[in-house]
């Protein structure tokens, strides 16, 4: 599937600080090959590692790391609260300290450091950039199929839902421009999982940001354990099917008000 920017590319202005934040809980055998990573392939870009309390020691490997490079900074916070959640901090914290954009980046090896360049240099004329599987061009390595048919179905009814048109709303490998952070009520903004992700996206879209795609390899992680559960993807369900109720009937209700 081609997805097409929301709104006309224009050149936008330069981002000069730039952070990629890499949230952890029980990542200690990830975290330095993607710390790694981002450094080779943005080495100009700062690391948020927003760690959740991880019993495996993660957050003392990432405060080890930070006191050898001054571009990587650790945040700790008190428990495991979920993947948006630490997003919504590592905003916070990103925001208040004047960075220009902002990357969500996973930990456990799935989002290849090496596509964050196209990534980057795709948010001078966006102002946010996501990471598809399922764009042409796209493509995922070591799913199952059921993997696969659960993301692309969620996709496909995202879309329908809530008439967004993205072919990768769900996904996590993303970047933003701090204005769009700054537009979104952080708090009010769904924090799990999947529902955090398509969220943002949902919100951009509406306030008219230009949100484009760009195809990604993801490839399924080799060490340690998903943090996904049923319960995420069943939420993710139930509230996009509430916001779509909610979506198409403010739409009706605007086309009843066009025709009196």
């Amino acid at each position: 599937m081609n997805s097409q920017p929301t709104q006309p590319l224009t050149p936008r202005g330069d981002l000069t600080r730039i952070c990629v934040i890499i949230p952890t809980y029980n990542e200690r055998e990830n975290l330095l090959v993607a710390i790694t990573g981002v450094r080779t392939f943005a080495p100009d870009a700062a690391v948020l590692v927003v760690d959740d309390s991880s019993p495996d020691g993660t957050g003392l490997l990432a405060d080890e790391i930070s006191a050898d490079d001054e571009h990587v900074h650790v945040l700790h916070r008190a428990g495991k609260a979920g993947l948006g959640a630490a997003y919504l901090a590592g905003f916070e914290w990103c925001l208040q300290r004047g960075y220009d954009a902002v990357v969500e980046m996973d930990a456990d090896g799935s989002h290849r450091p090496e596509d964050l360049p196209a990534l980057l240099e795709s948010l001078a004329y966006a102002d946010v950039v996501l990471g598809s599987r399922w764009v042409n061009g796209g493509a995922v390595v070591n799913w199952p199929k059921s993997r696969e048919f659960l993301s692309r179905g969620g996709n496909l009814y995202t879309r329908w839902a809530l008439g967004i048109p993205l072919a990768d709303a769900t996904g996590g490998f993303r970047a933003f421009r701090a204005g769009v952070l700054r537009s979104v009520d952080l708090d009010t903004v769904a924090s799990q999982g999947y529902c955090f992700q398509v969220d943002l996206a949902w919100r951009a879209w509406q306030r008219g940001f230009t949100v484009v795609e760009i195809p990604i390899t993801f490839v399924e992680r080799q060490r340690g354990t998903s943090k996904m559960s049923r319960g995420i993807v069943a939420e993710a369900l139930v509230r996009v099917t509430q916001w779509g109720a909610v979506h198409r009937w403010n739409q009706a209700r605007a086309a009843m008000r066009t025709r009196r």
